[in-house]
């Protein structure tokens, strides 16, 4: 897949079939519209193509009530590879692209930068400086820059299919929603850091992940899910969101994975955990025997749920 970034253009004299939005998570509505593009790049020998924004514009719009992040851009362009997606343009949105006109922005990126010949967009979607850009507007440019601009409907019903529900949904605990929404199991990135030793010293050796401080984390709880270090290997995974109430009262959300039967060195791996089923909300218990005995029975679960998903774990995992 093509990746271009900056100012890049994109290679040979192809023209793109393109849509345009943060896709954060990626959920089934991100891949109807993806599905469109696809479907227009091959009708028209076009490239199939993103346009995507890191950081999130919202983070510099409205920082106040920016939304905390369903992935990575990295999980995002590999999101786009997997979907079919044979090229994605990553913007970094700052003070100067803020302020670009939505005018300006198609004759520079989608004209000047893709060759668009098919523009994609979401109905209720908005672009440019002050939002003046809409799909009426493309439509209006489509004629003078030779391209055709199409709306995409809402979709979903009455449980539209959008990023925020899927936060909603991975706050309140609804995983099963969540994951509903996203058509796979939700996928938390980070990098494995030196902990305490706790784990080991209850004999179940943890994974301890860190991650972007504006990343979304599901409610506080026990998870029964995988985890992979490589593009192809997944590991049955026990995982804990939570602040450690038997041992520690300071608050600090922390997530630790523990994966049966892995033995390796994983400090300054870089972790994919997946999440499956919630198993259950944090607890304390009278004795550390007490919660050896409740991490045996998390652990069982793990393997049994995660076995439920083989051989069909390929697909829902990516």
């Amino acid at each position: 897949m093509i990746v271009l970034r900056d100012d890049e253009s994109a290679p040979g004299h192809a023209r793109s079939a393109l849509t345009i939005g943060v896709f954060d998570g990626l959920h089934l509505g991100h891949q109807k519209v993806l599905g469109e593009v696809r479907a227009l790049a091959q009708e028209h020998d076009a490239r199939s193509t993103v346009v995507t924004f890191d950081p999130h514009p919202a983070l510099l719009l409205a920082p106040e009530s920016a939304p905390l992040q369903l992935g990575t851009i990295e999980q995002r362009v590999e999101g786009f590879a997997a979907l079919g997606i044979e090229q994605v343009r990553i913007l970094r949105f700052d003070a100067v692209l803020a302020q670009e006109s939505a005018r300006s922005f198609i004759e520079r990126v989608l004209v000047g930068q893709l060759r668009a010949r098919d523009v994609v967009v979401g109905e209720d979607f908005h672009f440019g400086h002050d939002r003046q850009g809409s799909v009426a507007m493309l439509q209006r440019e489509a004629a003078t820059h030779d391209f055709a601009a199409h709306g995409a409907p809402i979709f979903g019903g009455n449980q539209r299919w959008s990023s925020t529900a899927v936060r909603n949904a991975l706050g309140s605990g609804d995983l099963f929603t969540a994951n509903a929404l996203l058509g796979r199991p939700f996928t938390l990135r980070g990098s494995v850091v030196h902990g305490d030793a706790r784990g080991s010293e209850l004999g179940y050796r943890t994974a301890n992940l860190a991650l972007d401080a504006r990343q979304q984390l599901p409610q506080l709880g026990i998870y029964a899910g995988a985890a992979r270090t490589d593009a192809h290997t997944w590991w049955p995974a026990a995982i804990s969101v939570g602040t450690r109430p038997q041992f520690y009262d300071d608050g600090a959300v922390l997530v630790e994975v523990h994966i049966p039967g892995f033995d390796d060195n994983l400090y300054g791996a870089t972790l994919d955990v997946a999440f499956m089923s919630r198993l259950r909300g944090e607890m304390t218990f009278g004795a550390t025997a007490d919660l050896v005995a409740q991490i045996d029975l998390d652990v069982t679960q793990t393997l049994e749920i995660f076995k439920s998903f083989i051989p069909e774990s390929s697909a829902l995992l990516g």
